[in-house]
């Protein structure tokens, strides 16, 4: 179920974090959205449940990381919902994304969302992060609402190309998260996010190995 409200602000969002995307990608993410809040009320996808808050803190928040997307092939651990990876996705119909997640109920929605979206450029692993295996490791992770740092570069240490980076999106600056990194991680860079419609603080945090 779609409401009307939805493609006015999510025009008027994308205009202000100076996103163009097609019409037919508007539309895109307004299906998807839709998707994620039918299959919410039985699969628990998303504590948002509110449809006016819904574009922002769910399609704007996950495309306020846009521009840091440089790899051609992301992966995007613990993907729940399909926040940010599937609104990514249809942004860059010309980078490949990877969703994983352990639930098996997730990533059942997920592949219906790849299914009835016609998302060509996305694949879904159902298992957990510790026991993938890529063929090739990533240049980029995403993480969003999955884990505290230390358990993300532990459990995805594996996954990480050589000289490869996490962004991990979280709400307010997490100094305790980050004061109990491992050895041999760091902080490469930290930005402050601006969602349009959202008032909470949300921060990106590129983690990296220690050069």
């Amino acid at each position: 179920m779609s409401y009307p409200q939805w493609p006015g602000q999510l025009r008027d969002g994308l205009a202000t974090m100076n996103l163009s995307l097609s019409d037919g990608q508007q539309q895109q993410l307004l299906a998807f959205l839709a998707l994620l809040n039918k299959w919410n009320r039985a699969y628990n996808l998303t504590a948002v449940r509110n449809e006016h808050e819904m574009v922002s803190r769910q399609l704007l928040d996950s495309l306020s990381i846009a521009p840091w997307i440089t790899t051609s092939h992301l992966l995007d651990v613990g993907a729940g919902g399909g926040l940010p990876g599937i609104p990514l996705a249809i942004v860059f119909p010309d980078k490949q994304f990877t969703l994983l997640d352990s639930n098996g109920k997730k990533t059942r929605f997920l592949n219906q969302c790849v299914l009835e979206l016609g998302l060509r450029n996305v694949d879904v692993i159902h298992g957990r992060a510790e026991d993938c295996r890529p063929v090739q490791p990533y240049a980029q992770i995403s993480s969003r609402a999955f884990t505290a740092l230390a358990n993300l570069v532990t459990w995805c240490d594996a996954l990480l190309a050589k000289d490869g980076e996490f962004l991990a999106m979280k709400g307010q600056y997490p100094d305790d998260e980050v004061a109990a990194l491992p050895a041999g991680w760091q902080v490469e860079s930290r930005h402050s996010l601006s969602v349009p419609g959202s008032d909470g603080e949300r921060h990106l945090l590129v983690v990296a190995r220690a050069r």
